[in-house]
């Protein structure tokens, strides 16, 4: 639901401040009224102008707010004060266009007097001034990409793009209107006009190329705004409608209605509020609803009671007939790199850090089956520095091991093969190839050392046998001398 808020006149202007909690300044009669999002009061007033205020604009760092007036003059706020910090004076007649250009130290404005002013702020002068429009400058804009480039259009029907370093006008598009509302998208590289009927996209990069010309406006476009991310281009008129375009296809995707006539229009930064302004000075101010989170509807729905067996514990009757669900086999990443013949990739792929540390035996077994195929060999050549070191790593520390020293021996010879004519280019393969070399000259020492324990076992297995069997002799010969002696006494 809207809220409505009555000023003391018509809204000619409504700006957002571009930093957070994004207040927005709301220019009506001799007032500036500054408003809290959702605040139906003003939070701070300004009202130190003789006659009716126009335009107050926020500057990037949303600190500074600059306005104009009826008298010509133009006043600079602090937004934590009341008193103006400067004035600058110039202009003949009313002033309804200031705005800041985007270097945050001089201002522009457009007045009644035909002029168009660039404004020092810390020294408060007048840079230059331009006088080439015929009639009333009402509105105008600057780029946010080039902090010398400003814009201003006129009821004279034109649309003139100033270069702060040149001494006149770079450009001068016709609108065909009166303009009453310019806009350049946050590229810089299209400018948009509103006056009478007529919304219309000019290509500035093409020398101020007409792209489209929309009329779904009854009577005079006023105001023009672009959301945050520039997808959407809404314009304001006095036939009581804001339409909203799609910036890709400039089609009307939605549409407001209002009571009366619309003078001005602002967005959120975030695209939360929009604010209408209109000539019997009520200003309309709607929130975008929040998003109900359903909760119903984020719970995963359970099957009905009636769907379900007594449970896992269940045990199915004679009667009953079982049908048994396949399991689908999920395949490592390894295994369908050896599917698809992908040999260099599979051995990456086991050459990972979890598998190959915690799972040594599955790197060995894919480096046995890719032998097996014959392509072993290719899977070891092309390799950088990192991955050359990350084998030898893995070979220096487990060809020691029984179970994986066959096949980790016929790799460490292909590595030195085909490794062996960069040797002395990387001090990292080197040292790895050093350490492959002391770890295989100590698992040499070790079997030395064991094959002589072994033979020493063997001797002293062969004494102990020996002495056995002697012995049992001897007891054999006993035994046959005493039957012998005996028998002969009988």
């Amino acid at each position: 639901t809207p809220v409505q808020i009555k000023e003391f006149g018509a809204v000619n202007k409504i700006d957002f401040s571009p930093v957070p909690p994004y207040n927005y300044a709301v220019t009506a009669s001799s007032r500036i009224h500054i408003y809290g999002r959702y605040s139906q009061e003003p939070i701070k007033t300004f009202s130190r102008f003789r006659d009716a205020a126009y335009c107050a604009t926020y500057r990037d760092d949303g600190r500074l707010l600059t306005a104009g007036s009826e008298d010509g003059s133009i006043c600079l706020f602090d937004v934590s004060g009341k008193a103006p910090l400067r004035q600058f004076e110039g202009h003949t007649k009313p002033v309804h266009v200031v705005g800041f250009l985007s270097d945050k130290y001089r201002i522009f404005s457009g007045g009644d007097d035909y002029s168009s002013n660039l404004w020092d702020i810390p020294s408060a002068t007048e840079i230059i001034s331009y006088s080439e429009h015929t009639d009333y400058v009402r509105c105008g804009c600057a780029s946010k990409v080039n902090a010398d480039v400003f814009i201003t259009g006129s009821y004279d029907h034109t649309v003139k793009l100033f270069d702060a370093r040149t001494k006149s006008s770079v450009m001068t598009i016709e609108h065909g209107h009166p303009v009453e509302s310019v806009l350049l998208f946050p590229s810089g590289g299209l400018l948009v006009s509103a006056g009478g009927r007529y919304v219309k996209v000019w290509d500035v990069l093409k020398g101020g190329q007409l792209l489209v010309s929309l009329k779904n406006h009854h009577k005079t476009v006023t105001c023009l705004c672009l959301n945050s991310s520039g997808q959407r281009l809404l314009s304001g008129s006095l036939d009581r409608h804001v339409k909203i375009y799609s910036t890709t296809s400039y089609k009307v995707v939605h549409s407001f209605s209002y009571a009366t006539s619309i003078l001005s229009l602002a967005l959120s930064p975030e695209d939360e509020t929009i604010v209408v302004g209109m000539t019997n000075g009520v200003l309309n101010v709607k929130h975008r609803k929040p998003e109900e989170k359903n909760e119903n509807s984020q719970k995963k729905r359970q099957p009905a009671y009636r769907t379900y067996v007594k449970g896992r514990t269940y045990m199915p009757k004679q009667e009953d007939f079982c049908v048994s669900k396949p399991v689908k086999r999920v395949l490592r990443k390894y295994d369908k790199l050896l599917r698809s013949f992908q040999s260099s990739k599979a051995l990456d792929a086991v050459l990972e850090p979890p598998i190959m540390l915690h799972t040594p035996e599955v790197t060995v077994a894919v480096m046995q089956e890719l032998h097996r195929r014959g392509t072993l060999r290719s899977a070891l050549a092309g390799r950088d520095e990192k991955q050359v070191n990350l084998l030898l790593t893995f070979v220096a520390r487990r060809v020691i091991e029984p179970r994986f020293t066959p096949v980790l021996v016929t790799v460490a010879d292909m590595i030195t093969d085909i490794y062996q004519p960069v040797v002395g280019q990387s001090a990292i393969v080197d040292k790895q190839f050093l350490k492959l070399q002391q770890a295989i000259g100590k698992e040499i020492d070790y079997q030395e050392e064991l094959l002589e324990v072994l033979g020493m076992m063997d001797t002293l297995f062969a004494t102990f046998t020996k002495k056995r069997d002697t012995c049992l002799e001897e007891n054999k010969s006993n035994g046959v001398t005493e039957i012998i002696e005996t028998s002969m006494n009988y």
